[in-house]
């Protein structure tokens, strides 16, 4: 009886496993929408990050050219002042 037991106690776990596991086309059909709702996402989240890393970088180097020109305008002045 005791072996009895064990052997449902691992049989019933692994059939209501079986059995909550089982979708019906449309479930099956929502799951796949999702799923590839979730990768374009993902897609689209990749291209965001790459399209600011991109504008992050412009935006340094316009600031280093605006650095730039300012320090060659403030020589400029500067010179003028002593002549």
């Amino acid at each position: 009886m005791n072996r009895i037991m064990k052997i449902a106690a691992i049989i019933v776990p692994v059939a209501l496993l079986g059995a909550c596991t089982t979708l019906s086309d449309s479930d099956r059909a929502l799951l796949e929408s999702a799923s590839k709702n979730a990768a374009d996402a993902k897609t689209m989240a990749q291209q965001a990050l790459d399209a600011s890393r991109s504008a992050q970088q412009s935006a340094a180097q316009a600031s280093t050219d605006a650095k730039s020109a300012s320090e060659k305008a403030d020589r400029i002045f500067q010179k003028s002042l002593r002549k």
